[in-house]
């Protein structure tokens, strides 16, 4: 039996026909295992959903409690039974309760990565490494041109500039699942302890995260007629935020944005960001090589970003590779805009 076997491209994404189950489906299936919150990976509607506990409580907190038929939570290394398959989730560094599946069938192990990082990351489990004969992953920045810098010296660059212009409100793009909640993170181990503003598309969010145990300190909503008195303040906001009629009462401010591809200078320019750091949620260049080759795959597929370059890495490093060319994900920009609309 070869991996084609087990895993199979339909309409609705990846499809294993051995537990009759998608993964990360685009649209309402019967039964989805889902990788993690992000709503180009985690839809509602589908008639069973097993994911980590995380994952489901972002769900329901996004899309309410209804949003699917059933659902069965399962801890990070505990092994599922789905017919002749089984079926381990297990750590992929991305954002809380964020998920690599590992589909074991007729001596096979498949790994689908979903979206992952490499480094550190107070608010989620770090990612681990699972030896497969196949591996999915993504290549959200699969060009050797994104090398991620290290974020500590991101955060400095933040808490340089309030320094600089103390009198001025530093608005922070960012997107409101894993991002945010992120960076907050970091400014608190660079010992920023005063309190963070919150635009009102991350205020449920941040909540569920503090729920789920993960301290982020002093938060507190812009309320109406507050902005005037910010000077100095951070400020986290949907990216679309930046641009809105709702950036421009603040005092004087910093417009910040935080991604990874604020590498791409044209970019910060192109959305008047004055202050572009380079944090990103996803594996660069080198993580995506050095991941590869950690998980000893004869065979790579490479769901959506920038397939073709990673797929020519993977063939001259002698290993067989797709690209599946997936549409539909990695639309984390288009999502941080959609939650954008709310007053705050």
């Amino acid at each position: 039996m070869q991996a084609r076997d087990i895993l199979s491209l339909t309409p609705a994404g990846l499809y294993c026909p051995l537990a009759d189950v998608h993964i990360d489906p685009l649209r309402p299936v019967p039964r989805a295992l889902i990788t993690h919150g992000h709503s180009d990976h985690a839809r509602a509607g589908h008639g069973a959903v097993l994911a980590t506990a995380q994952t489901l409580a972002i769900m329901a907190a996004r899309y309410g409690e209804g949003f699917c038929g059933t659902a069965q939570a399962v801890r990070y290394g505990e092994a599922v039974t789905l017919g002749p398959v089984r079926v381990t989730f297990l750590p992929a560094g991305h954002v809380l309760g964020s998920a690599q599946i590992l589909i074991e069938a007729n001596g096979l192990r498949i790994v689908i990565s979903g979206d992952y990082k490499r480094v550190g990351d107070p608010t989620c489990a770090p990612f681990e490494p699972v030896r497969c004969d196949v591996f999915i992953t993504e290549a959200t920045f699969g060009l050797p041109v994104f090398r991620h810098p290290d974020v500590v010296g991101e955060i400095d660059k933040l808490l340089h500039s309030l320094t600089l212009f103390p009198e001025r409100a530093h608005l922070l793009g960012a997107y409101p699942l894993g991002k945010a909640q992120r960076l907050i993170a970091l400014l608190r181990q660079r010992g920023y302890d005063r309190p963070v503003y919150l635009h009102g598309a991350m205020e449920r969010l941040m909540q569920l995260y503090g729920e789920l145990g993960i301290a982020l300190g002093d938060l507190r909503k812009v309320e109406p007629g507050s902005r005037e008195s910010l000077g100095g303040a951070v400020v986290l906001c949907p990216p679309g935020a930046l641009q809105d009629l709702w950036a421009r009462r603040f005092p004087d401010p910093v417009a910040a944005f935080a991604s990874g591809w604020m590498r791409v200078r044209a970019r910060a320019r192109q959305r008047g960001v004055e202050l572009p750091l380079v944090v990103s949620d996803h594996a660069g260049w080198d993580e995506l090589c050095a991941t590869i080759r950690e998980t000893g795959a004869g065979e790579v597929w490479v769901t959506h970003g920038e397939e073709e370059a990673l797929v020519h890495w993977c063939t001259r490093e002698g290993l067989a590779a797709r690209p599946l060319n997936m549409l539909g994900y990695g639309d984390d920009e288009a999502e941080a805009e959609a939650v954008a609309e709310p007053s705050a």
